[in-house]
C-alpha cells in the first residue's frame, strides 16, 4: 500500500512540475515538445541548407497566420528550412488573445522554442508586449549578439513588456536603438486608413526592392520619429508610407498627413562586435501579407541579410501557397474569429 501511495505522489509531482514549466515558459526539451511549433523543410532554391526562424507572438496583427504563410513562401519557392514559432497559452494553444500585462503585471506570455534562435541563420520577428520569462528574454539577447540577420515587423519595434533588459558595455540598448525607430503613435488613422508604399527614389536599387512594384496595405502608418528622435543617420529609408483616406486599395491619399518612413535597414554591433543586418519594416499585418509587395520586400530581406543579394530576382516566385484566409487586424476577438487554437491548425 506504502508502494502504490509513493508512484502516486511521485505521478502527482511529475504533473505539477511539468504544469508550472509551461506556465513559466520553460517548456519541456524542443526536440519532444515540436508538437508546440511548425516545421518547413527547404525543397529547391538558392535557400537550401540555412535556416529561417519565424516568431508570430502578437494580438493584433493575425502573426499567427501571416508567418506559417511565409514560412511555406520561403522554403517552397526558395529552399529555406523553416521554423515558426508562437505564443501559447498554458494548454499548449496558439493563443493570441492573452493580452499585454497591463493589469496584471505578473501575468507571463511563452514563446516554446526560442533556444532554436542559436541555430538560425536569419530571424523574422513579429512580438507585440510580450512579458516572457528572463530565460526566454536571454535566447533574444543571445540573437542580437550573433552578427546575423534581423528581420523586424510591425509591432516588434514595441515587442517586449518593460523594454528590453539588454546590455551592451554595461548600457541599456533599447528597441529605438537596436532597430532604428520605436512606436510613438499611430500616424495614420488607426484601423481607419490603409498604406501606400512610396519607394524612395536614392536608394530604389536597394536589394530588397528588387521586383517589387506595388506597395499596400490596411495597417496604418505608425510614427516612429520626431524632432527629438529623428530618423538616424545609420539608417537607410527604403519605403516611405503614405495614409489614405480610408482602408480600400484604391483609396485616394490623405493629403493632410505626409509620408513617413516604414521600411529602412541599418546594422547593429552586439556584445561580441559582430555585425548584424537589420530590416525593419513597420507595415506587416496578416493582411498586408495579401500583398505581392509585401511579401516580396520581406522575402527579398532574408536574401540581403544573409549576404545572397546575387540570389534575388525580380520574377522569382512569392506566390501564396494553399489558402491564405486572414483575419482582420483588431482585438473584438469574437466579432473578428480569433480563438486560441491548436498549433497544428496553421499548417
Amino acid at each position: 500500500m506504502t508502494r502504490i501511495k509513493i508512484t502516486f505522489l511521485f505521478i502527482f509531482c511529475m504533473a505539477l512540475s511539468n504544469g508550472l514549466e509551461a506556465q513559466l515558459g520553460n517548456s519541456k526539451p524542443d526536440n519532444s515538445k515540436n508538437d508546440l511549433w511548425l516545421t518547413y523543410s527547404g525543397v529547391k532554391g538558392p535557400g537550401k541548407g540555412r535556416h529561417v526562424v519565424l516568431i508570430a507572438a502578437d494580438q493584433e496583427y493575425r502573426s499567427e497566420q501571416s508567418m506559417p504563410m511565409l514560412a511555406k513562401v520561403l522554403s517552397k519557392h526558395h529552399g529555406f528550412d523553416c521554423t515558426v514559432l508562437f505564443s501559447v497559452n498554458e494548454k499548449g494553444e496558439v493563443d493570441p488573445t492573452m493580452p499585454a500585462p497591463f493589469k496584471d503585471k505578473t501575468k507571463r506570455h511563452n514563446i516554446p522554442g526560442l533556444r532554436l534562435l542559436a541555430k538560425a541563420d536569419c530571424v523574422i520577428w513579429l512580438s507585440r508586449f510580450m512579458h516572457l520569462s528572463e530565460e526566454q528574454m536571454q535566447h533574444f539577447y543571445d540573437y542580437f549578439d550573433s552578427g546575423k540577420p534581423l528581420i523586424a515587423l510591425r509591432t516588434a519595434n514595441h515587442g517586449f513588456w518593460g523594454g528590453l533588459q539588454y546590455k551592451k558595455g554595461g548600457k541599456n540598448i533599447s528597441l529605438r536603438e537596436m532597430l532604428g525607430g520605436t512606436f510613438m503613435g499611430h500616424h495614420g488613422g488607426w484601423h481607419r486608413e490603409a498604406t501606400r508604399g512610396v519607394v524612395v527614389s536614392d536608394n530604389k536599387k536597394h536589394p530588397i526592392l528588387i521586383g517589387v512594384e506595388d506597395i499596400w496595405g490596411t495597417s496604418d502608418v505608425y510614427r516612429c520619429h520626431n524632432d527629438k528622435n529623428p530618423f538616424p543617420k545609420d539608417c537607410t529609408s527604403l519605403v516611405l508610407g503614405q495614409p489614405l483616406i480610408n482602408l480600400k486599395r484604391d483609396a485616394l491619399p490623405n493629403t493632410k498627413k505626409e509620408p513617413l518612413p516604414v521600411a529602412w535597414t541599418k546594422t547593429w554591433a552586439g556584445n561580441k562586435g559582430l555585425e548584424s543586418k537589420i530590416f525593419h519594416f513597420t507595415m506587416g499585418s496578416a493582411v498586408d501579407f495579401e500583398n505581392e509587395g509585401v511579401r516580396r520586400m520581406t522575402v527579398n530581406a532574408v536574401y540581403w541579410g544573409l549576404g545572397m543579394e546575387k540570389e534575388i530576382k525580380p520574377d522569382s516566385s512569392v506566390a501564396i501557397i494553399g489558402d491564405y484566409k486572414p483575419l482582420k487586424a483588431g482585438f473584438n476577438y469574437e466579432k473578428l474569429g480569433v480563438k486560441p487554437r491548436k498549433v497544428g491548425y496553421y499548417r
